[in-house]
């Protein structure tokens, strides 16, 4: 009895213990997490675009009608190989954009933008365009080496990303192949687990939440094992069998679906916020004028309380718009390099299309609405009292639509979040393919589905804030491999402005490290090559 007795007094006293555990690993999370984030993550990230941008000569200004319409300028050309796709193992180059874009817009173009305006001020708005414009360099580069360095896995599927560019580029200079490799393993480690977080069970529980509260009360099935509502349940359940028949079809079918949801839910979400857009004319004036005033030491006044000081504007609309975008992160370049495409630069134009796309048009309307809203005052930037940024941007659509407002963003959100977590789902398999093999990814798939409940049932943000952390370490690896391979990057834009731009017929093309796949791409790009020069003299003539 006294033994007993001895356990339930022990157990009382674990259960008492737990949550200061839990509250130490909070605080130790958010300690590496400000590190990561704030104090290096940012001036890492912006730097290296700041690199970029330069020693590429303003690519995304100066050839600004290059990639516009070698991206979605040129879909609709008869001509355009974009859509299509004939290759076994690979993606049309349209559905590697889509699918990234599903994993990139998500939950930070709308909460995270009205996240940002509370904290940071209109301000902090103007940081997001500066840190997407060298972003765009960013995302650039990444899939330029992603498409450099992949290679066909075992089954016949393009396999590219950080860790390649790591273990191969990096990893060719003297002295440093063992150091390529450990940095290839921990950007996998940290994608992986990053894709459970802020890749599954994070969106997954923003979704459940969402529905959960717009559900009606007579919804409410009452709860199960303790405390979780049937609802929960029940709605992560029909997420998680709806993700299986995706996500396990692989590639081929996430990209289908991406390529049919993302047009779809990015043009109706835009569509929404133009419409306040031009009900608003008369006052986009203060509107952009807020967003410019405050950006420069100008101090934004938050909840009538304590001025915003010019480092956490800066910080807030980086940090916003770099976690939009992902560009640094080494995450959207897995599903780039399995395009078709032959050229590394040309895939680097999408990636600078997916900043633009992402943060310069979605999270700008957004913006909008919010400064919209009467929630923010354009004079001062307050922010009204009791003004919840989680719900700003459903609240702004509900004053101009009424209840169906409130539901649109619901609804919006839902499909930002659902496609994120299919997006991660390949970024998380690629990461496991790289340390494990190809099998071992199917298995990886199988666990990803299985824990998209564990997302619907979750009541503590801690597991979402540590992903959140892992999210961010990414880049620490990545950028490290992106900056030392820069001459390759340089090297690589201007072989292919001389071929494609300038039309130097002596120039013999870079497209793979690799001397077999340059030798099988070289004659399919000879033919572009020939077909593009065939048609300027036709112009000329």
């Amino acid at each position: 009895m006294n033994f007993l007795s001895g356990l339930v007094a022990m157990s009382e006293e674990a259960a008492q213990a737990a949550p200061t555990l839990a509250d130490k690993i909070a605080e130790v999370n958010e300690l590496i997490k400000d590190f990561v984030w704030t104090k290096m993550g940012l001036i890492l990230l912006i730097g290296a675009g700041i690199i970029l941008t330069c020693s590429t000569k303003f690519f995304q200004i100066s050839h600004l009608k290059t990639w516009w319409m070698n991206t979605i300028g040129g879909l609709f050309s008869r001509k355009s190989k974009a859509r299509k796709n004939k290759e076994d193992g690979a993606v049309s180059q349209f559905q590697a954009l889509c699918t990234a874009l599903a994993a990139t817009i998500g939950t930070g173009n709308i909460a995270g933008v009205a996240s940002a305006i509370v904290i940071g001020g209109p301000g902090a708005v103007f940081w997001m365009w500066i840190a997407a414009f060298f972003g765009m360099m960013t995302n650039f580069s990444e899939n330029v080496l992603g498409i450099y360095y992949r290679r066909k896995n075992s089954e016949g599927e393009w396999s590219g990303g950080a860790m390649y560019y790591l273990q191969d580029g990096l990893g060719s200079y003297k002295h440093c192949k063992m150091l390529g490799k450990v940095l290839a393993c921990i950007f996998s480690v940290f994608a992986i687990l990053a894709s459970f977080g802020i890749g599954n069970m994070g969106q997954i529980n923003k979704i459940v939440i969402n529905l959960d509260n717009v559900l009606p009360a007579g919804a409410d099935l009452g709860t199960a094992f303790g405390n979780i509502k049937w609802t929960r349940i029940i709605i992560g359940v029909v997420l998680m069998i709806l993700g299986g028949l995706i996500i396990l079809g692989g590639l081929q079918r996430i990209a289908s679906f991406a390529e049919r949801v993302v047009p779809f839910m990015a043009c109706a979400y835009i569509l929404g916020c133009l419409i306040i857009f031009f009900m608003n004319v008369s006052n986009l004036g203060a509107i952009f004028g807020s967003i410019f005033k405050f950006a420069f030491g100008i101090k934004a006044v938050a909840g009538g309380f304590a001025g915003v000081t010019i480092k956490e504007i800066i910080t807030q609309g980086c940090k916003r718009g770099v976690f939009s975008n992902e560009a640094g992160l080494g995450s959207s370049v897995m599903v780039h390099s399995a395009s078709n495409v032959r050229e590394p630069v040309k895939q680097g134009m999408w990636g600078i299309f997916e900043v633009f796309a992402d943060t310069m048009v979605v999270c700008t309307m957004t913006a909008v609405v919010v400064l919209s809203s009467g929630k923010i005052d354009l004079n001062t930037g307050a922010v009204a009292e009791g003004t919840n940024d989680a719900t700003l941007v459903a609240d702004s659509f509900g004053k101009y639509f009424g209840p169906f407002g409130t539901v649109f963003v619901s609804v919006a959100l839902l499909l930002f979040a659902f496609t994120t977590v299919v997006g991660w789902s390949h970024y998380g398999s690629k990461s496991f393919e790289y340390l494990f093999g190809t099998k071992a990814a199917k298995g990886y798939k199988v666990f990803f589905v299985l824990m998209m409940i564990s997302g619907a049932v979750m009541t503590s943000s801690l597991a979402w804030d540590i992903s959140d952390t892992f999210n961010g370490l990414m880049m620490v690896p990545n950028l490290i491999g992106v900056i030392a391979l820069l001459p390759v990057v340089v090297k690589l834009t201007k072989n292919y402005v001389d071929r494609r731009i300038l039309h130097k017929t002596d120039v013999e093309p870079m497209l793979s490290f690799d001397p077999e796949i340059q030798a099988a791409h070289a004659k399919d790009v000879e033919l572009e090559e020939k077909e593009e020069l065939e048609d300027l003299e036709q112009v000329r003539s």
